[in-house]
């Protein structure tokens, strides 16, 4: 038996539609979460008590992930016997018949995440969407190694062996079902996927997602990394500037010399910035600081190396320097990371 978890703000009329499509499909163990709904809304929810459904409510909006942990809690107290929980959004965006395909392939795989994959080629999906989708399964991929289509589908199926694993994700809102399955795959869980119907209602409007801020939350690590880059990078190319302008030599001394002092001080700022800013990662400071250095032999010799090699484009020793470092830094970024 799996239980439908559904996290509910602000829901309307699709809420009890969903619940009754569930039930024609023979699902009827469903969990609603009221996040901290508006008075207004609370109609839908006490219809959803009539159809059969149990109501778990959040007196203020915690996020959709506080949701889902919550209705976890949920079913490990009330339904200890359950073989896993199927989540799905209340807007509609999930259909019934979808939700019982990925609920029937935890069945068979119980101890892997069930993803339900949508095709973001077809020609309803709006383009912010098939960006950002591309975007993060881009991002999703170069981080952890695994292939996932979907990384933003709210319809997951997963067993009691991963409870545990989605109750200790930090994060409460949009940004932990990006970590939850970050983590998932770090563990070596199986992903599993099942194509589903892509469903935009009225381009989407229902969604609660804020791009800006929750964008944020989903890759805030990335963009603190590239805002410490871009300071370090600042101090860098800054001091590399002077140096080049104010000294003569022979081009591949001058470039070592101006190379090596800015390098010295713009990755003292950006080990600093990373360590407690970026990644915030207090673990041995020595043992760090030995990875690190590592790292920026091998991007020195990497950057004296190409802008040396590239001195000859017809611009300036700066700009050229940009273009080295810019591929350097996407590599950086994952080493450091890990």
């Amino acid at each position: 038996m799996n239980v439908v978890l559904i996290p509910a703000y602000q829901p309307d009329e699709k809420l009890n539609r969903l619940i009754d499509n569930l039930q024609e499909v023979g699902l009827h163990e469903i969990v609603v979460i009221n996040d901290g709904s508006s008075s207004a809304c609370l109609p839908f929810f006490e219809k959803a008590i009539v159809q059969g459904c149990q109501i778990v409510t959040h007196e203020q909006n915690k996020g959709k992930g506080a949701a889902i942990k919550t209705g976890i809690q949920w079913v490990l107290k009330n339904l200890p016997s359950c073989s896993g929980v199927v989540t799905c959004d209340a807007d509609g965006q999930h259909l019934a018949e979808d939700i019982l395909h990925v609920s029937k392939m935890l069945d068979q795989e119980n101890e892997s995440l069930i993803i339900g994959s949508r095709d973001f080629s077809q020609k309803n999906v709006p383009a912010k969407s098939r960006f950002g989708n591309r975007f993060s399964s881009f991002y999703f991929k170069v981080s952890t190694g695994v292939t996932c289509k979907d990384t933003q589908t709210g319809l997951r199926g997963f067993g009691p062996s991963l409870f545990s694993m989605a109750l200790e994700v930090q994060q409460d809102r949009y940004d932990y079902e990006m970590t939850f399955l970050t983590n998932a795959a770090k563990e070596g869980i199986a992903f599993v996927s099942v194509p589903i119907q892509t469903v935009y209602l009225d381009h989407n409007a229902s969604s609660h997602f804020r791009p800006l801020l929750d964008s944020y939350r989903i890759y805030k690590e990335p963009l603190k990394f590239a805002i410490s880059s871009l300071l370090s990078a600042a101090t860098d190319l800054t001091i590399f500037t002077i140096m080049t302008h104010l000294l003569e030599g022979h081009i591949v001394k001058l470039v070592f010399l101006a190379t090596l002092v800015a390098r010295i001080a713009s990755g003292i700022l950006n080990f600093t910035l990373n360590r407690v800013w970026s990644f915030q990662n207090y673990s041995s400071l020595l043992k760090q600081f030995r990875r690190y250095a590592l790292l920026y032999v091998v991007q020195f010799g990497l950057s004296v190396a190409f802008v040396s090699l590239l001195a000859f484009l017809p611009t300036s020793l700066t700009v050229v320097k940009i273009l080295v470092d810019g591929i350097l830094f996407v590599g950086s970024y994952f080493i450091q990371k890990h």
